[in-house]
């Protein structure tokens, strides 16, 4: 019967899952097309430094430490949950124990002390969030859904390591109670302190439950967060490994270039062909349609840890421009397009709802930020909230021919003389005479 169980959730998790991560992927195809594959060598290197390797993590050594314990707790449980899936589909009972001896021993040791210090990492990461409120963790993109996404995840958390202890400590007290059901898988050194100081005492028959109760609860949490990382910022543990492998190799600051203006610029300039065509082209993005697909992947990549907005001096200097709001604003209007795409059966190719970005992201933001690059210096996983705030300034400002009324003084004077400062005479002629 549990065996049953067990494949009919199995077969549920999976249909779930797989619908909500394929609405993922068309959400980031809803983007431009980009072509991205230069640079391979120095791209997978990326992969395995700052994704795998966590590299700029550290660079702010206390979360990256406890950071750090939960990260690799994640990636070695992955072992015991392999074995459990296993246990679940084939009706065994400990299937990897006989065929790796001591090593089987070593292995969940190993993912013991890990899981210990997993929860010392979650009691301070909840700490930091909820009672220390640290200033990035309570900006007013915070409130709601992502500050109770991000508990929601440490309680996880929580009960999934609990589950382990549960279910090693009462396996290791039936081995000794009934061997010929449980097989000998050596001493586990923290579960056993565990069971001695709670299951002790206990009947045969009362461990039996308690086993199960600790296999059961690591896999309903295990299958109800595979469920849920598709509406979770936490879809960075799958995306960031991608975001990374594309991220942008060029110089910090390198702009993007507009081959109609620079075409233009030519033709006035004389060494290149006049355009011809009468079609006004429109510059910048003003929703996810213009945006490329990267722009979007980095939106669904972004983990709200906030070290973006933290070190932004717009957003330091009591602005309203901040990066990460920027990136959720993104990751918003997708998901908002998405849902109507769905629900309402529409096409793509003719979708108008009469709503933008703008509506998300307000001028005044986008106004306020310096170019400065530090929110791409800061991001551990290689996000780019810049490039998506000058495709929205272009269009802003080149397509709908508006802007602060401060600017506009700077574009007369490009324009009229081809610098920045209202000088009377043309630039040229000003080097010319200088």
């Amino acid at each position: 019967m549990q065996q049953v169980l067990f494949l009919l959730l199995l077969g549920v998790v999976a249909y779930f899952a797989s619908k909500g991560f394929l609405r993922i992927r068309r959400n980031i195809l809803l983007g431009k097309e980009e072509v991205i594959n230069d640079q391979k060598a120095i791209r997978l290197n990326n992969v395995l430094l700052i994704a795998f390797g966590q590299k700029k993590m550290f660079e702010r050594w206390v979360p990256a430490i406890f950071h750090f314990f939960i990260y690799v707790a994640f990636l070695f449980t992955q072992i015991e949950l392999i074995e459990i899936i296993f246990d679940g589909i084939l009706g065994t009972h400990r299937l990897f124990a006989p065929y790796l001896g001591g090593l089987y021993t070593l292995i969940i040791n190993l993912i013991e002390i890990l899981s210990v210090l997993a929860f010392v990492a979650t009691i301070i990461f909840l700490s930091r969030r909820n009672l220390l409120k640290l200033p990035r963790f309570v900006k007013s993109e915070m409130k709601g859904w992502p500050t109770l996404d991000a508990n929601l995840i440490l309680l996880g958390e929580i009960l999934l390591i609990t589950g382990i202890f549960f279910m090693n400590g009462a396996d290791g007290l039936l081995q000794n109670l009934q061997p010929e059901h449980y097989h000998p898988t050596g001493h586990f050194q923290l579960s056993s302190i565990f069971a001695n100081t709670f299951f002790s005492g206990m009947s045969a028959s009362s461990l039996v439950v308690v086993e199960r109760f600790g296999w059961w609860l690591h896999n309903l949490i295990v299958f109800g967060f595979i469920c849920y990382l598709p509406y979770s910022k936490h879809l960075h543990i799958f995306l960031s490994f991608p975001n990374v492998y594309y991220s942008k190799l060029t110089p910090r600051g390198q702009m993007e270039n507009m081959p109609e203006i620079m075409n233009e610029v030519k033709s006035m300039l004389g060494i290149g062909e006049a355009t011809t065509s009468t079609e006004v082209p429109e510059f910048g993005a003003n929703d996810i349609m213009s945006l490329s697909w990267k722009n979007i992947l980095d939106a669904y990549s972004c983990t709200e840890c906030g070290r973006c907005t933290s070190v932004c001096p717009a957003n330091l200097t009591g602005k309203k421009l901040s990066p990460r709001k920027v990136m959720m604003d993104v990751r918003d209007r997708a998901d908002e397009i998405g849902k109507k795409l769905d629900t309402e059966k529409l096409d793509i190719t003719t979708y108008n709802d009469a709503k933008s970005l703008f509506d998300y992201t307000t001028p005044e933001e986008i106004h306020a930020c310096t170019t400065c690059n530090a929110c791409v210096e800061a991001c551990p996983v290689l996000i780019n909230p810049l490039d998506i705030i000058l495709k929205l300034r272009r269009y802003e400002i080149l397509t709908l021919s508006q802007g602060p009324t401060d600017w506009l003084p700077m574009f007369n004077a490009l324009e009229n003389t081809g610098a920045v400062w209202q000088m009377p005479v043309d630039r040229e002629a000003w080097r010319q005479n200088a």
